[in-house]
C-alpha cells in the first residue's frame, strides 16, 4: 500500500505532502528524524482503519461469506416479500421512497449510525418505524454482527392523532357523493368496519333468517381468529335493502383498492373543508359511541373484529361517558337499562 503522506524539505523546514489532496503542510521542525516520525504517524492513522477493515471482512467473510457483500437491497427484498397482496404492494411503495433509495445500495456491514439518521432525516415519521423493522431484521438474520444504532438512540416516533368522525361531518359527506358512495358511509357509520373490509362485502355476508351481518377480517388473513360480527339493526337494515340482493354490495367500490379509497376520501374532505378524518375515523366513530352507549366491551369487539382488548380501548380512548347523578335514580335506572 502506497503511502498518501510524503517528507520534503523547503529551506531549512520539514514539510509533508497528502498525495491525494495535493496540500502541503509544514511539520513545524528542522529534525529530520523527528519529522520522519511525524509523517509516519500520519500514514500509520490512515493505514491502519483500513487494515482494520481488511481483517475484519476476512474473518466475517469465514462465518458468512455473503456478509461482506450484503446490501440494504437483500433486506428490502425480504421486506416486500409477503404472502398477502396488499401489503406486499404496501412494503414496495415503502422500497422506493426517498431514504430506502438512499440506503439500498449501501453495505450492511458498512453501515453507520450517521447512515440511519441521515436517511430518517429524509423520511416521515413512519420512516422510522420502517427502518426499525429492517434493521431488526438484519440483527435477526445474522447479517449484521450488531446493532448499527442502539435502541435509546432511534428518534421518538411522534404520529399523528388519529380522531373519530362526528355526526356533522358525517352527514356532510354524505351530502357531497352520489348514492353509492352515500351507502357506503352510512354503513361504515352503522357497522365500523375498515373500508378493505366494508368494500369487500356480498350478498353472503348478509344472514338475514338470523339477522347477523359477518365478514372475515381481511386484515387478519390467515390468522385463525373469530370474524368481526354484529346484528342487523333498523338503521342497518334500511342501508343493507337498498344495497344489491346478489354479488358485491358495493360493486364500483370493491373494484378500487384501497389507496384510491383513501385518495377520494382526502379529496372529499378537502373540497368540504373538513381536516383530520378518513375512512378509518369511522371506526373511531363506531368504537366511542359504543362505548359511551355502555355496550359491553366484548361486544364491541366482535363488531369491531378487534382481538386485542388493547387495540379496542386504543379505538374508544376519546369517548367521553357522562355519569348520572347519583342523586337522579330515575335517570341512573334508565341509564342501566338502556
Amino acid at each position: 500500500m502506497q503511502n498518501r503522506f510524503t517528507l520534503f524539505k523547503r529551506g531549512n523546514v520539514f514539510y509533508s505532502e497528502d498525495r491525494t489532496t495535493g496540500q502541503q503542510k509544514s511539520l513545524q521542525t528542522r529534525e529530520e528524524a523527528e519529522a520522519q516520525r511525524i509523517v509516519q504517524a500520519k500514514n500509520d492513522a490512515v493505514a491502519l482503519p483500513q487494515m482494520n477493515l481488511v481483517m475484519a471482512r476476512t474473518y466475517l467473510s469465514v462465518q458468512d461469506p455473503k456478509m461482506i457483500t450484503r446490501t440494504w437491497a437483500d433486506v428490502l427484498a425480504r421486506f416486500c416479500d409477503r404472502e398477502n397482496p396488499n401489503t406486499k404492494m404496501r412494503h414496495e411503495r415503502v422500497a422506493r421512497t426517498k431514504p430506502m433509495l438512499f440506503l439500498k445500495p449501501k453495505r450492511l456491514v458498512e453501515t453507520t449510525a450517521d447512515d440511519l439518521l441521515e436517511a430518517i432525516k429524509m423520511g416521515s415519521v413512519s420512516t422510522i418505524a420502517f427502518l426499525q423493522t429492517l434493521h431488526n431484521d438484519a440483527l435477526g438474520m445474522g447479517w449484521i454482527p450488531g446493532p448499527i444504532l442502539a435502541r435509546k438512540l432511534w428518534p421518538e416516533m411522534k404520529k399523528k392523532d388519529k380522531r373519530a368522525i362526528t355526526e356533522t361531518e358525517h352527514i356532510t359527506l354524505m351530502s357531497a357523493v352520489d348514492d353509492e358512495w352515500r351507502l357506503y358511509f352510512q354503513l361504515l357509520w352503522f357497522v365500523g368496519a375498515s373500508q378493505t373490509d366494508a368494500a369487500n362485502l356480498t350478498d353472503k355476508n348478509v344472514n338475514w333468517q338470523a339477522r347477523i351481518l359477518r365478514y372475515d377480517r381481511q386484515k387478519l388473513n390467515g390468522r385463525s381468529l373469530p370474524p368481526a360480527c354484529l346484528s342487523i339493526g333498523k338503521g342497518l337494515e334500511e342501508i343493507l335493502q337498498q344495497l344489491p340482493k346478489k354479488g358485491p354490495l358495493f360493486p364500483n367500490i370493491t373494484e378500487m383498492d384501497g389507496r384510491s379509497r383513501a385518495c377520494f376520501m382526502w379529496k372529499l374532505c378537502k373540497r368540504v373543508c373538513i381536516e383530520g378524518v378518513s375512512l378509518h375515523s369511522y371506526r373511531y366513530a363506531w368504537a366511542e359511541r359504543a362505548k359511551i352507549a355502555g355496550l359491553p366491551q366484548r361486544w364491541a369487539q366482535a363488531a369491531l373484529g378487534h382481538n386485542s382488548k388493547a387495540v379496542h380501548e386504543a379505538y374508544a380512548r376519546n369517548a367521553v361517558v357522562v355519569c348520572p347523578a347519583i342523586d337522579d335514580r330515575k335517570s341512573w335506572q334508565e341509564s342501566t337499562s338502556a
